[in-house]
């Protein structure tokens, strides 16, 4: 399972590709893809959102579902999910639960 992740341009937001192809802020909203063929129309609507200059660093990531929450397998994209490592209350950490889920 694979998801689309990159950063938004504007504010360097970690962002995943959510359904509507819209980019969300927390992974949770993220669109899962389970085969190629989603991958690849994954992949297209990044590039296109690159070319529009809307995100950078736009990657298909490696996800495993653990208790029905979507994990990212590499420790890197764990912390993206998370926020900074930096201080608590900074990033994606600091937001109350509630605003998070949106």
């Amino acid at each position: 399972m694979k998801l689309l992740t990159a950063n938004r341009l504007i504010d360097g937001e970690a962002v995943w590709l959510g359904e509507g192809d819209v980019w969300v802020e927390t992974i949770d909203q993220a669109v899962v893809a389970h085969s190629k063929d989603e991958e690849v129309r994954l992949s297209a609507v990044g590039l296109m959102s690159l070319n529009n200059n809307e995100v950078v660093d736009v990657n298909l990531i490696d996800v495993e579902l653990v208790d029905g929450e979507i994990r990212p397998i590499r420790l890197r994209e764990r912390i993206r999910a998370a926020g900074p490592t930096t201080h608590l209350h900074f990033g994606k950490q600091a937001r109350p639960q509630e605003a998070a889920n949106g």
